[in-house]
């Protein structure tokens, strides 16, 4: 492990004391479907569209039998739903079709679900499943950039670039970490600098 991520680590880990994943959910397959409805969209809303959907349809066979324009309607207010929406419908099908009803641990199973990247697989196989990874979304790339934990043009160079830096058991951690530290303090505009505990690392305010 890098001497100096493990130091922005330990900072992290007392002003976040409490960092976790804030999609809700109740299944691994309400999981998955909370995450493909989050690109670019915040974690709130996620939470307030998918309250009452899994409620009324928590399973995958709910998604895979119901027609696409009524799961628009549902998931509308999170945006993009023609796409995300024809991702879950895909993604529902193939987990009950290709894996049994249940979602698949393996990378390679999961990035071959519609709608799932690199990202929303190590947010399943971390946060459902336990497994080391790391997902580098929009905050923990802007972050990781900032602090000079990688300068690499994307989010898989990023992961490989952290992952190198940490050991297995702090990957999952560091992925919360450092998305909290760039929802609650370094924005991607007007960065709270003043509430930063990271500033003697930070890239970004040297310039």
């Amino acid at each position: 492990m890098s001497e100096r991520t493990k130091e922005i680590l330990e900072i992290l880990k007392v002003k976040y004391p409490d960092a976790h994943c804030e999609l809700n959910f109740k299944t691994d397959f309400q999981l998955l479907v909370a995450v493909i409805l989050s690109a670019q969209c915040t974690d709130k809303r996620v939470n307030i569209v998918t309250k009452p959907m899994f409620e009324k349809y928590p399973d995958p066979i709910d998604y895979a039998t119901m027609p696409q324009e009524k799961l628009e309607t549902l998931i509308h207010s999170c945006g993009f739903y023609h796409s995300k929406a024809r991702s879950v419908i895909s993604a529902s099908t193939d987990i009950i079709e290709k894996f049994g009803g249940k979602v698949p641990e393996k990378m390679e199973d999961l990035l071959s679900l519609r709608g799932v990247g690199r990202k929303t697989a190590n947010v399943v196989r971390s946060v459902a499943f336990g497994k080391s990874a790391l997902a580098v979304d929009t905050h923990v790339f802007r972050v990781a950039h900032r602090l000079g934990l990688s300068d690499k043009p994307t989010p898989e160079g990023v992961e490989k670039d952290i992952v190198s830096q940490l050991s297995e058991d702090d990957l999952s951690v560091a992925h919360h970490l450092l998305i909290f530290h760039g929802r609650y303090v370094c924005h991607s505009r007007n960065p709270e600098c003043g509430e930063c505990p990271l500033t003697e690392y930070c890239e970004y305010i040297k310039g």
